[in-house]
């Protein structure tokens, strides 16, 4: 990655995407946060990887979400961000939020996966040393685990906090019952759940029955991850699949078989209602998200600067009206 010294744009919080508290915290996050689950990789194009970085900041983007197994091959997407934290952006540090997580497999035997403490926290010290840096702003247990108690769980949550390598910490895709039940914990552990973030888009709305709710009550706040459905909620897809698409990569998440005739339908009809807004079908998907109140952020995982430009400008519309909102209710 080059080297050459970057200077950010002096109006990048003047024309930024703007920012909303994170539940009843003390802590802004900008309304579209950069998720470098995919294209931070060692596969991907370092190149793009730090002009999407650097753009993103510019425009006031100050929240990277990561996770200890991002990136191919797993860690890869920290040692890549960290070595443009270090080269790029260590005079900037505390204007930037760094999350990552663990939880799922991350290496071989029996404590490189689940959410023992033992995992827990060595995974954390790990993401520390490839970050290049002293402290995450926020850690997440990235998944339920039944099969450690989570006492234990939002024990070892707790401690990091208490030990100064996480400022907040937080849960992802907890079932509701759980959820609840790690608020509670961690409240009387001193040290309350900031944050949960969950899968929504128009595609997946299980959150919005009971997820949602529970947090806005404990006064948790609410970062939607694939607001876009893994690029599905875009124009991408409309007329095949592109050859560099997530679709198109054996190693993605999102595979062919699920690009269906039906799905493709769908989005035609999303992409008209889209159109009509004045808008791409991807700016849509992000204004629909945003247009929650519970809801503080969106992860994008955008794969050039191009793209990523697309997606700010959904801020620029978040207002629906009860026929659109009906209509896209019912594509959902």
């Amino acid at each position: 990655m080059s080297n050459s010294i970057y200077t950010p744009a002096s109006d990048r919080y003047i024309n930024s995407v703007g920012y909303q508290y994170c539940g009843k915290s003390g802590l802004k996050l900008p309304l579209i946060s950069l998720g470098l689950w995919h294209n931070f990789g060692d596969v991907d194009d370092t190149a793009e990887a730090l002009k999407m970085i650097h753009f993103a900041f510019d425009r006031g983007i100050t929240h990277f979400d990561l996770a200890n197994n991002y990136g191919t091959p797993y860690g890869s997407a920290e040692k890549n961000f960290g070595q443009i934290m270090k080269d790029h952006f260590s005079a900037y540090r505390d204007e930037i939020i760094i999350s990552t997580k663990a939880g799922h497999d991350m290496w071989e035997g029996p404590y490189g996966d689940g959410s023992s403490r033992k995992y827990l926290i060595a995974s954390l010290n790990q993401s520390l040393q490839r970050l290049n840096v002293d402290y995450v702003d926020i850690f997440y247990s990235h998944r339920y685990d039944a099969t450690t108690p989570l006492e234990e769980t939002m024990g070892a949550l707790s401690d990091m906090v208490k030990q100064g390598k996480a400022l907040y910490i937080g849960i992802s895709k907890y079932p509701e019952d759980k959820a609840q039940e790690a608020y509670q914990i961690l409240k009387r552990n001193g040290t309350p759940c900031l944050i949960n973030q969950d899968r929504y888009n128009i595609f997946t709305r299980h959150v919005e029955q009971n997820v949602l709710p529970l947090a806005e009550e404990n006064g948790v706040g609410f970062i939607a991850f694939s607001p876009l459905a893994q690029g599905l909620l875009s124009d991408k897809y409309i007329h095949g699949i592109p050859e560099n698409s997530r679709a198109a990569h054996s190693y993605g998440f999102l595979q062919k078989n699920q690009i269906t005739p039906e799905v493709i339908t769908k989005i035609s009809k999303l992409n008209e209602i889209a159109a009509q807004r004045g808008q791409t079908l991807a700016q849509m998907a992000l204004a629909w998200c945003l247009r929650t109140p519970e809801v503080n952020s969106v992860i994008v995982g955008a794969s050039s600067v191009e793209q990523l430009q697309d997606n700010i400008d959904a801020i620029q519309n978040t207002s629906f009206s009860n026929d659109e909102l009906w209509r896209i209710g019912e594509l959902g």
